[in-house]
């Protein structure tokens, strides 16, 4: 927390111009990006308050909660992106915190297991609770009928948010357009690789790999405007 601290005291020196003798070698070319880009100071410090979290991991009573972490792990760095190519309008934003965040809400289901492991409970208490599961009971490989229900239940909630960002992959154009493409198909076929195995994650950590490649380009190609199911957000 101390060494976050000076890092964070370091980041602030660097907006403002200036360099404090800390992480020379991050702050000093960050310092030219800043000003080159005129790049918004919220963002890094925002990721830094999730780093900050990290430290101290708490359960999540529910999604809301989860996802003002996600707004402070994962959104930034879409929105950083966003700043780099000058795109800065509020539909883009939107789009780009729901892909962020879906993709962090993925990358918890797919590391459950392990995390569990770390001592680290990324599924919201209200989840548990509506599928008659307690915190205590979750093991890795401890998979059961409500464990998949849930699961299945929370991937539905991550690919709804991801289907209401991928519009930013076609609105943005050139290489950003084709990188955010992949990004999202990426995602989307994690989650297919999950309900293909029975939402078992608590006993199998599914990775996507060259053999998926074909199909991730082929989306990615292919895609076109989704119409998400109502009730996104915090449901």
């Amino acid at each position: 927390m101390a060494e976050l601290a000076r890092f964070r005291n370091s980041l602030r020196t660097a907006a403002a111009g200036q360099l404090d003798g800390g992480w020379t070698e991050v702050f000093e070319p960050l310092a030219r990006t800043l000003q080159q880009y005129a790049l918004p100071l919220r963002p890094f410090e925002d990721l830094l308050d999730a780093f900050e979290q990290d430290c101290t991991p708490a359960p999540y009573t529910d999604r809301p909660m989860l996802l003002d972490y996600c707004r402070r792990s994962a959104n930034p760095v879409g929105r950083l992106l966003l700043a780099l190519y000058g795109v800065n309008d509020a539909q883009a934003m939107h789009r780009s915190d729901a892909i962020c965040s879906a993709l962090q809400l993925i990358n918890f289901w797919q590391d459950a297991g392990m995390d569990l492991r770390r001592g680290r409970l990324y599924f919201p208490l209200s989840d548990l609770e509506r599928h008659g599961i307690s915190a205590e009971s979750l093991q890795p490989g401890t998979d059961s009928a409500a464990t998949r229900a849930m699961a299945a239940d929370l991937c539905n909630w991550s690919r709804q948010m991801m289907l209401a960002g991928a519009p930013l992959a076609l609105q943005l154009p050139g290489r950003i357009g084709w990188e955010l493409r992949l990004v999202v198909q990426g995602g989307l076929r994690v989650l297919d690789r999950i309900a293909a195995r029975g939402h078992d994650i608590l006993s199998h950590r599914v990775t996507v790999g060259p053999r998926d490649l074909p199909a991730v380009l082929w989306r990615a190609c292919a895609m076109r405007v989704p119409h998400p199911s109502p009730g996104l957000g915090t449901s």
